[in-house]
């Protein structure tokens, strides 16, 4: 229930929620061209008594930042990307509704939560009360190479952070790192009708990604890993001579990546002394950090207690994707991830989330908020 301490207008509106949610996913804004929805964002946050900085990241693109009235610093700060994947289907990516589940490209990751923390924001600003301790921070390019939060970072400081990445509003105070590798492998080009004379990439890189895998999977890291990519050259009717992979590796909290990285390279050493004619090569590209954050911490016993308040179960746990969160934290910001919708449903062709978690993650961010 809405605390009968805010006036009526300082209240969450889930129609003005879904409206504004729509909008949001009807707006095509894969990472890179989100020019139009930074266009639209900022009017509604100005039309809402809200008035956003905009943070240059590149000659087309800037976050959008609010920050309280005459306040130098902040506790904590709101995140979000309003940025997505690119769409599986151009004609048919917009919002739609069955029952209480709404769809649409990044409604989960993350225009949910994005639209969540704008009606928050809204209704803080239209309280008429003291603005809190807060920031908002909607920023570009998550899902390529978090050029909007390394961008924020630079220019700003704050001590917390609320990322709303989909957790299905259970608080993650543990993150884990991510780790991209790039693996090659190098043959010998040949007709396509005689391939005994040439040596193919391929084979040879399929023989290694099985090892790199077998190790993976028994290693007592607690790794999650998924091959993204994997590419032959050239193309035509040849023998490969060239050939790419790129992995995306998951590593719990506690997991040490410079280990990981030396037991990956030497794994790659053995497979060359093992497998004939195998010219291999590793390398590591973003490399991003995984944290813990002790429920002892008093801000931390703060977003519980407002979970109580909410009859929330409180069952923190530990967000195994890759996030700004793991940028924020690398800049010394402690992140919490925390935000409506299922992380397995992002990314898919029926990403969807409950309507009524969106109402009720833009309460809890309020709530979260007023509490500080």
């Amino acid at each position: 229930m809405e605390k009968t301490a805010l006036n009526k207008s300082a209240t969450i509106q889930p129609e003005r929620l879904k409206n504004l949610l729509r909008d949001l996913v009807d707006i095509y804004s894969p990472s890179g061209k989100e020019e139009e929805i930074l266009r639209y964002t900022e009017e509604y946050l100005k039309k809402q008594g809200l008035y956003p900085i905009k943070q240059e990241v590149d000659e087309n693109r800037y976050n959008l930042i609010v920050l309280p009235e005459n306040e130098q610093e902040v506790d904590l700060c709101f995140v979000g990307h309003l940025d997505t994947i690119t769409a599986y289907d151009i004609e048919n990516y917009g919002f739609y509704e069955e029952g209480d589940m709404v769809f649409g490209l990044g409604i989960a990751d993350m225009k949910a939560g994005c639209a969540a923390m704008m009606e928050a924001f809204t209704a803080l600003a239209k309280s008429g009360a003291a603005f809190p301790s807060v920031a908002l921070a909607l920023v570009v390019g998550e899902e390529e190479e978090s050029d909007g939060a390394k961008t924020l970072v630079r220019e700003y400081s704050f001590p917390w952070a609320v990322v709303g990445e989909p957790t299905n509003l259970i608080p993650c105070l543990g993150h884990y790192g991510y780790l991209e590798v790039l693996v090659r492998t190098r043959g010998k080009k040949a007709h396509s009708s005689m391939p005994e004379l040439g040596r193919n990439a391929i084979e040879n890189m399929l023989k290694l990604l099985l090892r790199v895998t077998e190790y993976i999977t028994s290693a007592p890291h607690g790794l999650v890993y998924n091959i993204r990519q994997l590419s032959g050259f050239p193309g035509g009717f040849v023998v490969p001579d060239r050939c790419e992979a790129w992995l995306d590796l998951h590593v719990p909290p506690a997991s040490r990546i410079d280990v990981l990285k030396a037991e990956l390279e030497q794994l790659v050493e053995a497979a060359a002394e093992s497998i004939p004619d195998l010219d291999a090569y590793i390398r590591f590209e973003n490399t991003h950090s995984g944290y813990r954050i002790s429920q002892d911490r008093l801000l931390i016993k703060n977003l519980r207690g407002v979970y109580e308040k909410m009859a929330l179960p409180w069952k923190p746990q530990v967000f195994r994707s890759h996030s700004d969160g793991n940028v924020l934290w690398a800049a010394g910001a402690d992140p919490i991830i925390l935000g409506p919708g299922r992380l397995e449903t992002a990314h898919t062709p029926e990403e969807s989330v409950s309507f009524e978690q969106v109402v009720q993650s833009a309460r809890l961010y309020r709530n979260f908020a007023l509490s500080l």
